[in-house]
């Protein structure tokens, strides 16, 4: 069978890939990082099967560079600067910082390098696994029930969208590139929620997409950003305030949202006091309950005597469309919000999904971890230093 990328151009991926990328490369430039491969569910087929398939596309991807009219669209976010353009000019991925193996039925994939090298594997490894995945299921059938559900999901919105307006405008968006059926399920996907649902589909983390069909791309940081900072000479206790302090240095007002379950919700509010509340815009949910963890943000924004209404919460945790009209309905007249809605967009067609992930576990040869508001999203490596994340943040196991 003849080789068909899966990646076509280095854009292909997540907003938030660049935007951690960039105060990375202009303040931890020396940094060295070691990403994983994990898949949290059982396949219908081992994934191990596929290991000669992902280092085809590894290669085909070590080969691609960014083109002038790509750069030229990066260039135009206020917020992406020359020195950082200048980089991704020069910049290609390098084979030798990624690996791939099978053992038993186990798939395995490593990026170990520079972190500013090898930072940007992530939604690209995990982009080709899920499509060469669904490649051997039936994709003529699978996209007949694809558009059948997307179809439904329009008329869902498009009746939610005829109730009572509460005091903020419901928005959504795409945030599906690292779990999609295939690339180009996902550009007809966005392409169809953008043509027909214009007032409440709001943009996409997908940069590419972003640009070719003229939409907002959506993104800020992610638990890379923030757990890099466990490693970085920091004291451990401080290192969510300083990665905060960071992110505000480099964007100076600009990518306001923060993420805040890296050590749980609660950990994450003891760090963000006053001086964060005001300059953050809002914070990101991805992990637990999303009553309870909007509930504890808008508790914490009166307790600092923050208008909530000038703030954003927005959520991105397995949302569905009835989880997001749910979560609408109950803080829309309070604080304004936004859903990034991902695989229930670009991966439902009636097959079973890849529960998959390509996360950081070492910096600079030290263990870095996660702990979830949901203890299966909790991810370390190393049990002794999770145990002292837990007892220097007071996270109960």
């Amino acid at each position: 069978m003849s080789f068909v990328p899966v990646v076509r151009s280095l854009l292909d991926t997540d907003l938030y890939k660049f935007t951690m990328w960039q105060p990375m490369l202009h303040r931890h430039p020396e940094a060295r990082a070691l990403y994983r491969f994990v898949c949290r569910n059982t396949p219908a087929y081992p994934l191990a099967e596929l290991a000669a398939e992902v280092n085809a596309q590894f290669d085909h991807l070590c080969g691609l560079y960014f083109q002038r009219d790509e750069l030229d669209y990066l260039a135009g976010l206020r917020f992406i600067k020359p020195d950082f353009i200048d980089f991704l000019r020069l910049f290609h991925f390098q084979r030798d910082f990624v690996r791939c193996w099978a053992e038993g039925e186990t798939l395995h994939i490593e990026a170990n390098g520079p972190q500013v090298h090898v930072m940007a594997f992530e939604i690209f490894v995990l982009a080709i696994v899920n499509e060469l995945y669904f490649r051997r299921f039936d994709r003529e059938a699978a996209l007949v029930e694809g558009r059948r559900r997307l179809a439904a999901k329009i008329e869902q919105l498009r009746a939610f969208g005829r109730e009572p307006a509460l005091a903020h405008p419901f928005q959504f968006f795409d945030f599906g590139v690292r779990r999609r059926f295939s690339h180009d399920w996902q550009r007809e996907v966005v392409a169809t929620l953008a043509r027909e649902l214009p007032e409440s589909f709001r943009g996409t983390s997908n940069v590419l997409l972003a640009r070719d069909l003229d939409l907002v791309p959506i993104g800020t940081m992610g638990h890379e950003y923030l757990q890099t900072f466990q490693a970085t000479g920091v004291r451990l206790r401080d290192f969510q305030r300083a990665a905060l302090e960071e992110w505000v240095q480099e964007y100076r007002g600009d990518l306001g949202i923060a993420l805040t379950d890296t050590v749980t919700m609660d950990a994450f509010l003891a760090d963000f006091d006053l001086y964060f509340a005001k300059l953050f815009d809002g914070l990101r949910h991805d992990s637990g309950d999303p009553f309870a963890w909007g509930e504890k943000a808008l508790a914490h924004y009166a307790t600092l005597r923050v208008n909530a209404h000038d703030k954003r919460l927005v959520f991105s945790d397995a949302l569905d469309v009835a989880r997001v009209i749910a979560l609408y309905r109950h803080f829309g007249d309070r604080v304004n919000l936004g859903f990034g809605i991902g695989t229930h967009l670009t991966n439902d067609t009636g097959l079973r999904t890849l529960n998959i992930v390509m996360k950081l576990v070492e910096v600079n040869g030290q263990p870095v971890a996660k702990i979830s508001d949901a203890p299966g999203k909790t991810l370390a490596t190393d049990a002794t230093f999770l145990a002292y994340l837990r007892q220097v943040f007071g996270v109960v196991a």
